[in-house]
């Protein structure tokens, strides 16, 4: 695969791999590749270094310091419908306003694709976003420790400070929800929640469990559960909840899918919504305002995520000081016509 030092005269132009380059400038992989990024964290000399090699290598030469060069790395190891589809195009538009190039990998696929460790080592990427990234926390900490730039967007377990991410507000939108059907004299509210290692699932519970709190009510855990946010979820979930001794009046689902088969199950159970059961929902996809009747919801700011998580993408690209390194966008409920008083309350 290639030589280096004496031998390496004879490599055709532009063949010439990192680690190569790092050979014969006698530094790191990761050195040779923050030079090929244009970071700024080289000292002169090293830099100097590692171009003289390119040219001697016959590579292609490395980016220059603040350059526009270099694509940018989107992963997002789930299938482009609905909520991711929204996040993606939203950011390849703002991708395309910079003229920055995009490098997409997706669908379930990708997920079984170990890429992480190998992309600072890539001289034709500059940078990364990473949906809903499916890796340990210790992959992203590791990322980050090659002073690779990315951002997570919509991240699934917490992270340090020092890594970057864009998110909605997840627990403040769910106290929200829970806080409307208070209002309206619900007190046992069952939750179909997300999966149990989900950062946002836990923000939505722990949400959830603080309106309820300011109402006088305990949670109780029998009228918890959690799912993979689908529709079939949802359904077999809200089957559960919907068949115990005391049903609860009113269901908050992990997503608009997950309600959309609760709303199944209620219906095949001669319930009627919202006069018998209401039932939220979250994230204000289409197919929240196609039921009947029409789901109450959390619209999520899924164009904006994508914007957001480019521009700050672009300000680490440019060395900008980044002084908020996790935001959080603010959500807005919808109000719809699948809740309402609970039975036997005037709320």
């Amino acid at each position: 695969m290639g030589g280096n030092g004496s031998g390496s005269s004879t490599r055709p132009a532009g063949k010439a791999t990192v680690r190569a380059i790092a050979a014969e400038a006698g530094v790191s992989i990761a050195t040779v590749s923050r030079v090929m990024n244009g970071h700024v964290r080289v000292a002169p000399d090293t830099e100097g270094r590692v171009r003289r090699a390119v040219a001697r290598l016959g590579a292609q030469a490395p980016a220059r310091r603040g350059s526009a060069t270099g694509a940018i790395y989107v992963r997002c190891p789930y299938v482009l419908t609905d909520y991711f589809g929204v996040i993606v195009s939203s950011v390849a538009e703002t991708l395309d306003l910079h003229g920055r190039r995009l490098v997409l990998s997706a669908g379930d696929a990708a997920r079984a694709t170990q890429v992480l460790p190998g992309l600072p080592d890539d001289p034709g990427i500059a940078g990364a976003l990473l949906i809903v990234p499916p890796e340990p926390e210790r992959e992203l900490e590791a990322l980050r420790a090659k002073d690779f730039p990315f951002v997570v967007i919509d991240p699934r377990t917490p992270l340090p400070r020092d890594i970057a991410s864009v998110s909605a507000a997840n627990l403040t939108a769910a106290r929200s929800v829970t806080a409307h059907l208070v209002e309206l004299g619900h007190r046992r509210i069952g939750v179909i929640g997300g999966p149990g290692d989900w950062l946002a699932g836990r923000s939505r519970l722990a949400g959830h469990t603080s309106a309820l709190a300011d109402a006088g009510v305990l949670p109780s855990p029998e009228l918890v559960r959690s799912i993979e946010p689908t529709a079939g979820w949802g359904y077999a979930a809200a089957c559960e909840l919907l068949d115990l001794p005391q049903r609860p009046t009113a269901l908050v689902a992990f997503n608009d899918k997950a309600a959309v088969g609760a709303l199944r199950a209620a219906y095949e159970r001669g319930l009627r919504v919202p006069e018998d059961l209401s039932i939220t929902g979250f994230d204000d996809i289409d197919l929240s305002r196609s039921t009947v009747p029409r789901l109450t919801t959390v619209r999520q700011p899924l164009e904006e995520m994508g914007r957001m998580a480019v521009s700050l993408l672009m300000r680490l690209l440019e060395q900008h000081t980044v002084e908020t390194l996790h935001v959080e966008l603010a959500t807005e409920l919808v109000l719809r016509g699948s809740t309402g008083p609970a039975p036997g309350s005037t709320g």
